[in-house]
């Protein structure tokens, strides 16, 4: 785990020595106001992350970045440990969010697995992770090895009729957990190093090419 993330380890800000000390976040009744208040802190939580390129960040910079007082701040997060954790959570909900929405219209097993890899080459191509390794290294380290466990087995679940289709036409019981590891490994890799520009291009190809290898020990031919 990183200063960000470990417990009682993330690195802040010293705040003003005549501010009190900071109450626990009480429970608050979700409705659509207090719902654009968070919306609005993590919105702000994400730009300082990428723009400050430091381990530190302060609920005095997030509170005007937000426009928000200290004390609405404390209404739904007790500290900066818990808002990077429910930033965490956020990105990756809202993740999973665009696959589900990007994958689930499809019931063809095959139109499914072609839009989940055009959503792997458009989410390479436009995120925001390569951004945040470059500003934030060991936070961004940290929240890909929080979330890759639970995305292996959300591949399998948006994989589901892909997999049963592979299953009943290879005669053989895939190894589902496998391929979907190799998977997001693929992803990942892509932040650390890269592609260029003409690989870029044909990345939808690329990982079709992958995926059929893995399951087929064959190329896909078109």
């Amino acid at each position: 785990m990183n200063k960000l993330e470990n417990d009682g380890e993330v690195a802040v800000k010293e705040e003003s020595q005549t501010d009190e000390a900071a109450p626990v976040a009480r429970k608050t009744r979700r409705n659509r106001r207090s719902e654009g208040t968070i919306q609005g802190i993590l919105e702000v939580t994400e730009e300082i992350i990428l723009e400050s390129g430091a381990e530190r960040i302060s609920i005095l910079d997030v509170c005007k970045a937000a426009g928000i007082s200290r004390g609405t701040f404390y209404r739904y997060f007790a500290s900066q440990e818990e808002l990077l954790d429910a930033f965490s959570r956020h990105k990756r909900e809202r993740f999973y969010a665009s696959l589900i929405e990007t994958t689930a219209p499809h019931t063809d097993p095959d139109a499914r697995l072609d839009a989940m890899i055009q959503f792997i080459s458009d989410y390479i191509g436009h995120t925001r992770a390569r951004r945040l390794l470059i500003v934030a290294p060991e936070y961004a380290m940290s929240w890909f090895q929080r979330i890759f466990q639970d995305a292996i087995l959300r591949f399998q679940d948006v994989l589901g009729i892909v997999f049963d289709s592979w299953d009943k036409r290879l005669g053989v019981k895939l190894d589902r957990e496998l391929v979907c590891e190799l998977i997001i490994r693929y992803v990942l890799s892509e932040q650390l190093v890269p592609a260029s520009p003409e690989e870029r291009r044909n990345m939808p190809r690329r990982i079709e090419r992958m995926v059929s290898a893995l399951v087929t020990g064959k190329t896909a031919r078109r």
